[in-house]
């Protein structure tokens, strides 16, 4: 017994599909990981520029990120 050509390209079919979803997710997992990556890194230069600011303006001090004007709380 043997499936015929229409089955067979079906199933062929359906599998590439289940396939290439597969392969996208795992691209999807690496772009998750570089964004990470990416946060963290962004994460770090923050912690050092509060650093740097808590320095020169005080640790009471708090920035406006909109007009840069510094105030004490």
């Amino acid at each position: 017994m043997k499936l015929s050509k229409e089955e067979l390209k079906e199933l062929q079919d359906l599998n590439t599909e289940f396939s290439k979803k597969k392969m996208q997710i795992g691209e999807i997992e690496v772009q998750k990981s570089f964004i990470i990556s990416e946060i963290n890194q962004i994460k770090l230069q923050f912690a050092q520029n509060e650093k740097k600011l808590i320095e020169k303006y005080g640790k009471d001090s708090v920035i406006n990120l909109q007009t840069g004007e510094v105030q004490q709380k």
